[in-house]
């Protein structure tokens, strides 16, 4: 028997990543499905809202030239009468003024009611209706036989003035302008061509052509009220977004405030639950730790206590910077100003950790300009920058490493402190995270000693709160540099002498008047002498 043929291996390509669409195309999108589901209802190949907005403005349009296409009807039939019978001008003026009468009624019930989108093609259709009605009625008195006499350049004149009237009123519906005045014209156009004169040609031919920019006229007015509509709801939409976007920005800040003021409210009690008992952890094993009551029957249990009181004192130190982080983040730090001397505060800072680097083998050097004025600072604030800033470069600098501490002066006049150590260096990439709260870079994941990265975000607080700056540069392998600087504001000068003497405390002898320099020689006890 022949072997099974074997299994081919199946290989499943990674799959494409596929780039979620960003927040403009999906607006973009939804406006486009929006625009066609209009069209698709919509009686014009528009929105159905734009709809119902042109018809209003047509109505609007009509009721306010009702008084002109009044007088022009009026004015026609009287002229018409002196032509003709005045009782088929009589007949045809009431015929339209009737139909004007309509129209302006439907005008004002339109406007009157509430809009949607099966009154809208209602309404749609009676307004072209009507205005056929008065496109026919102008035809007939245009074409009237009696008319014959009159000169075929007063008939082309009217005929002007009724297509363009009718046009412009009746520009937002362009189905009703071109229903009022192509029976006119076309009306026309036949009355001149059935003369058979080449003149009569001509006048039929621009007849038509008239018809035909009219019509164009009004398309264009109309394309331009629709594209005004466009950036109307574009506009309104936009300020609805905003408001949207507003609301829901205010709500984020209304929650980021209360969860605030809850991690607060946490961090306050939390602190005293864990110092109380931190507090009698700390006592008792540094008790047992002494061994102040006797010996342990057990000695590893001294070492454990050791154990015990280091972790206590770990526990108690990163609990006190997350409260002093919090209070900074939530602006409630207050600072305990007073004078003090920033080379001072750097030399004791480095005296409580010089045992620390001298068990790791770090040498640590001093560069002090001397005779520097104090600082009006927060002497606790300062300490505290300083220690971290300390403590960060020995635990990060290999044994037998060497760490730079300065200071001096700005070239603003301020005051700089800078510490510098031959560390393993944090990469370009991981600067901002090491600043960021409870931040730590690949090196100090590595690392033996790991903190909770909060001693750069406090420290960098710390220094703005002074109004100072902080800069930290650093690179890979070679070391890291934590440069503070202090404003010239916070400097305390010393005041400058006095330009002018004192004034004595007496008055010389050489100011007083000649008669007070005189001796006396009378007797200082005269009473009583009768001298």
């Amino acid at each position: 028997m022949s072997k099974a043929a074997e299994k081919p291996e199946v290989v499943q390509l990674p799959a494409e990543p596929v780039s979620a669409p960003s927040a403009s195309s999906r607006r973009a999108a939804a406006q486009r499905v929006r625009e066609a589901r209009d069209k698709l209802t919509s009686t014009s190949g528009t929105r159905p809202a734009f709809d119902a907005e042109l018809l209003r403005q047509y109505a609007q349009t009509r009721l306010s030239a009702s008084y002109v296409v009044m007088l022009l009807v009026v004015a026609t039939g009287v002229l018409f009468g002196l032509w003709m019978q005045p009782i088929p001008a009589a007949a045809w003026t009431a015929g339209m003024l009737c139909i004007h009468v309509a129209m302006t009624r439907s005008c004002r019930r339109f406007l009157s009611e509430t809009s949607s989108p099966t009154a809208t093609r209602v309404w749609r259709t009676r307004f072209v209706v009507l205005d056929l009605l008065y496109g026919l009625c102008w035809m007939a008195i245009l074409i009237h036989p009696v008319l014959d006499t009159v000169t075929e350049t007063l008939m082309m004149f009217l005929m002007l003035l009724v297509i363009a009237v009718s046009s412009m009123l009746a520009a937002n519906l362009p189905i009703a302008a071109l229903a009022a005045t192509a029976p006119v014209a076309v009306a026309m156009a036949l009355s001149f061509a059935m003369t058979g004169s080449l003149d009569n040609y001509i006048l039929a031919a621009l007849a038509l052509s008239a018809e035909g920019y009219f019509v164009l006229l009004a398309h264009q007015l109309h394309s331009s009220t629709f594209a005004t509509l466009e950036a109307r709801a574009e506009k309104d939409a936009l300020i609805g977004e905003l408001e949207q976007a507003k609301a829901i920005s205010d709500e984020a800040r209304h929650r980021a405030e209360a969860a605030n003021v809850a991690k607060s409210r946490f961090l306050a009690q939390m602190s005293h639950e864990l110092r109380t008992p931190l507090n009698a952890i700390l006592g008792f094993s540094e008790v047992m730790k002494s061994e102040i009551f006797g010996a342990h029957a057990v000695p590893v249990y001294k070492e454990y206590s050791g154990d015990i009181h280091n972790s206590g004192v770990h526990l108690l130190n990163l609990i006190n910077e997350i409260l002093d982080l919090s209070r900074i983040e939530a602006g409630r730090y207050e600072l305990n100003e007073e004078a003090v001397s920033l080379v001072g505060i750097v030399a004791d800072c480095h005296h409580l950790m010089k045992l620390r680097a001298s068990s790791r083998g770090i040498t640590i050097h001093e560069v002090f300009e001397q005779g520097m004025p104090r600082l009006w600072a927060d002497e606790r604030a300062i300490r505290q920058v300083v220690l971290n800033l300390l403590s960060n470069s020995i635990k990060f600098t290999p044994q037998g490493g060497e760490i730079w501490l300065k200071a001096g002066w700005t070239a603003s006049g301020g005051q700089y402190l800078s510490v510098k150590d031959t560390g393993s260096g944090i990469p370009e990439d991981e600067i901002h995270v090491v600043l960021a709260s409870f931040g730590q870079g690949s090196n100090s994941i590595k690392s033996a000693e790991q903190g909770a990265g909060l001693g750069l975000p406090i420290a960098k607080n710390l220094i703005d709160l002074h109004g100072g700056t902080f800069t930290l540069k650093s690179k890979l392998r070679i070391g890291t540099e934590v440069i503070v600087t202090f404003p010239p504001e916070r400097v305390m000068s010393a005041l400058a002498p006095l330009s002018e003497d004192a004034p004595p405390l007496q008055p010389e002898s050489s100011a007083m008047p000649d008669e007070k320099r005189r001796p006396r020689h009378k007797p200082i006890m005269s009473a009583g002498t009768g001298s």
